[in-house]
């Protein structure tokens, strides 16, 4: 299995150029600000003006080529109600570097912004899975047993048989996750849209056999790939772990349908690739009808884009809530930002990571008012998959992280939707936050001052 390294150290020393990746793009490292592919530019043009220069004079400012046309049916969902068609999103190669070529292009009257394609990696560490006890803490409760007040207190929720519903889905926005492990696969959720194996896109939706979800990264349908994939199948597993069947772990919620847009790989994952991770659940919202409430986003690093913030508003417009890691290098975000949890739309609640005495985890990021809530992250037992005799099998792990803080607050948001039917966005959030029991290494550190509570609800 790969190591998983704190937020901190990946940020700066994750991507580096092998012999295996030499005919891929080259990845920037830079010890002060976050990574991104070198010589690649995302341009957002704005819709065609009489004498405007067109987009390919534009790009020849540069020595640019075009990549691809970013044109999710979410994007051109959003043109067709705002009125603005002709307004272009393209990844570019450009001959000059980076930084350069936005400097050309950022003031022409023609583009609406340029910034580069951010490279993004998860927020989670690995522990020796044989030095730790296999406490499941963060799933209990003050009165449950095992008992510990600081957990979530979904074992309270368990008695009392709110267990979740298969009509809620979650998104998992991260690598793939193996979707038949022993305690996943009951809660694996399908797209109604496609029909598996035939070859054909069923729904129009562009992506060809996308009944788990979609990779992105690899652009395939395969969104399992092996062990590799261990990060987000411990997200998956904390989540929705199918509870009472006797084996491995259990999610805050028992019952849920989970689907995959994975867009991290080994060198982690870019914007472009995000951007069109988040619209794919949108989409399958509004077009497929399904009740995608939240998306989980255990990921992060770069910096400021536009246009991931105009993805995470059309999902914000949809309905869906996007649930996003606060990070892990220990800094304040009111002080320095830290993307996607520090984007302003009113769906993002950003999640910091908490121990099991209550206190605040070493490596978690904070905020006053850039965080939202605090959660379990720090010791947390979940699905992963493991090799055995050459073939990849169910296994469990160990991790720490705001990663896996997140979610917690992901499964209690599916949680809260399976009990209160029709709720909204708006709703659900104000129903986590507001339940927040009040902790002390979270006043002054997180905008609720307190940790996920969901007995409650």
């Amino acid at each position: 299995m790969k190591k998983l390294f704190i937020a901190a150290l990946a940020l700066f020393s994750f991507y580096s150029c092998t012999d295996e990746n030499l005919n891929s793009p080259e990845v920037v490292q830079n010890q002060e600000k976050p990574n991104y592919v070198a010589n690649q530019i995302l341009i957002k043009f704005k819709p065609a003006a009489p004498g405007a220069k067109t987009s390919t004079n534009i790009l020849s400012l540069i020595g640019g080529t075009t990549v691809e046309v970013i044109n999710t049916n979410s994007v051109q969902t959003s043109n067709a109600k705002t009125n603005t068609k002709g307004g272009k999103l393209l990844l570019v190669n450009s001959k000059l570097d980076t930084m350069e070529a936005i400097d050309l292009l950022k003031d022409l009257q023609e583009v609406e912004y340029a910034e580069p394609n951010w490279i993004y990696t998860h927020f989670a560490t690995s522990n020796d899975t044989y030095a730790t006890n296999g406490t499941l803490w963060g799933m209990y409760g003050a009165t449950t047993a095992p008992a510990n007040q600081f957990g979530s207190q979904a074992a309270v929720a368990w008695a009392n048989n709110k267990l979740g519903s298969n009509t809620v889905y979650i998104g998992i926005i991260d690598e793939g996750y193996m979707f038949d492990h022993e305690d996943l696969a009951a809660n694996a959720g399908k797209n109604p849209g496609e029909i598996a194996g035939n070859g054909i896109d069923d729904d129009g939706n562009g992506l060809v056999d996308d009944v788990y979800g979609w990779d992105f990264a690899g652009n395939n349908n395969t969104v399992f790939d092996g062990v590799d994939d261990d990060h987000g199948t411990h997200v998956a597993g904390t989540i929705g772990a199918v509870g009472g069947n006797g084996k491995g772990v259990a999610g805050v919620v028992w019952n849920v349908k989970m689907l995959n847009a994975k867009f991290l790989a080994g060198t982690g994952g870019t914007l472009a690739n995000a951007i069109k991770a988040v619209d794919y659940f949108t989409n399958l919202k509004t077009k497929q009808g399904l009740n995608i409430v939240a998306t989980n986003n255990s990921w992060g690093g770069g910096g400021f884009s536009q246009a991931l913030q105009d993805a995470i508003e059309r999902a914000n417009a949809a309905g869906i809530l996007f649930i996003a890691a606060a990070g892990n290098s220990g800094t304040n975000n009111d002080a320095t930002p830290s993307y996607p949890a520090s984007y302003p739309n009113a769906n993002v609640i950003a999640v910091a990571s908490i121990t099991s005495t209550g206190a605040l985890s070493s490596f978690s990021q904070f905020g006053a008012t850039s965080v939202d809530i605090g959660a379990p992250g720090s010791g947390i037992w979940s699905t992963v998959p493991v090799r055995s005799r050459g073939k990849n099998v169910s296994g469990y792990a160990s991790y720490n992280g705001t990663s896996m803080a997140t979610p917690h607050v992901s499964g209690a948001a599916a949680l809260y939707a399976s009990l209160n039917p029709g709720a909204t966005a708006a709703q659900i959030k104000a129903a986590l936050l507001n339940s927040a029991t009040p902790t002390s290494s979270l006043s002054g550190k997180c905008l609720t001052g307190g940790r996920l509570n969901v007995s409650g609800f």
